[in-house]
């Protein structure tokens, strides 16, 4: 499956980073988007509890065969509570009930969004290609997973697409799965490679974060830790300006240049922003100024784990942190 380079990720558009947009805005957002030339959008049952994937839907009604459809499952909201499960009758209705919000009869590109850790990754993988069979998917994707759990499902079937979040300040797939991916074949869909609108200027104090601002919650964005990472960013604005291109330009120019399996699929609510992110696919900048951008923003330079220890707990995906 090939993918473009660049899509557009829509949780933001239903949750997460505060407010959403409302439904009205969103879809306006997203058929501009689909006007401006995105061709990947990426969804999940989770957002909103299912609300995400009816907008992308509604966006897309008429214009299916524009875009690559990527959504995903094993995780949802439950009575009002984040419930991970992958258990395959589980999966086989989620996948139903996404073609229904979605107004498809075959998405693209599903994942299994979180590894279950009480069901064996090769059962999930085995419902989900039993949905590839029956053609209501295209391909199998996994999120946020190691190395060790991609080997176990590519045991079962074949894995198109391995979402883990890979931004310069989570470099966590470098630990394994970058490699993994580009041996393998698969396509390394990188999430958050922004840094949560770290590297892009997104926001200028944490402190400014709404309520629900998922962000509150992360380690990097704290008092802690905040003002180490907060000192990185004058030297990062001078780098962008010295390639003659948006500090989030660099950073998604810095994603890419990490292999010709790699993409990036940053979530935005602004239609500046969308045409920023996606002009960056075309940038030619020196490997000398990407080498120092990974010198500057790295493992060794940013204070702060990317997650708290709850939320750390449930993914799988190989961290600095138990490798130190």
């Amino acid at each position: 499956m090939i993918l473009p380079k660049i899509g557009l990720g829509c949780m933001s558009l239903s949750h997460a980073y505060g407010v959403p947009p409302s439904v009205e805005d969103g879809l306006a957002f997203l058929r501009s988007a689909l006007d401006e030339g995105v061709r990947m959008l990426d969804t999940a049952t989770l957002y909103g509890g299912g609300r995400n994937e009816e907008l992308v839907g509604q966006a897309i009604a008429g214009r299916r065969d524009e875009v690559l459809l990527a959504s995903k499952g094993g995780m949802a909201m439950v009575d009002g509570v984040k419930v991970i499960d992958g258990r395959p009758e589980t999966l086989r209705t989620q996948v139903d009930a996404s073609l229904g919000r979605l107004g498809v009869d075959h998405i693209d590109l599903y994942y299994l969004h979180r590894w279950d850790k009480q069901v064996p990754i090769g059962e999930s993988v085995g419902a989900l290609a039993e949905m590839v069979t029956a053609g209501k998917i295209g391909a199998i994707g996994l999120s946020e997973v190691s190395v060790q759990r991609l080997r176990e499902a590519q045991a079962v079937a074949t894995i198109a697409a391995v979402q883990n979040e890979y931004s310069l300040w989570s470099r966590n797939p470098e630990l394994g799965m970058l490699e993994a991916t580009r041996e393998g074949g698969v396509a390394l869909v990188a999430f958050s490679p922004l840094a949560r609108g770290f590297l892009s200027d997104g926001f200028d104090d944490p402190a400014e974060f709404a309520p629900k601002d998922i962000r509150r919650g992360m380690p990097r964005f704290q008092p802690e830790h905040w003002p180490a990472n907060a000192s990185l960013l004058p030297q990062w604005r001078a780098l962008a300006a010295e390639a003659g291109c948006t500090p989030g330009q660099l950073a998604l120019a810095w994603v890419l240049s990490r292999g010709e399996h790699v993409v990036a699929i940053p979530g935005t609510t602004r239609a500046d922003h969308l045409r920023e992110n996606q002009a960056a696919s075309d940038l030619s900048i020196d490997a000398d100024l990407l080498d120092r951008a990974g010198v500057l923003i790295g493992t060794s330079t940013v204070s702060g784990p990317r997650y708290a220890p709850a939320a750390a707990r449930e993914v799988d995906a190989e961290a600095f942190e138990d490798a130190a």
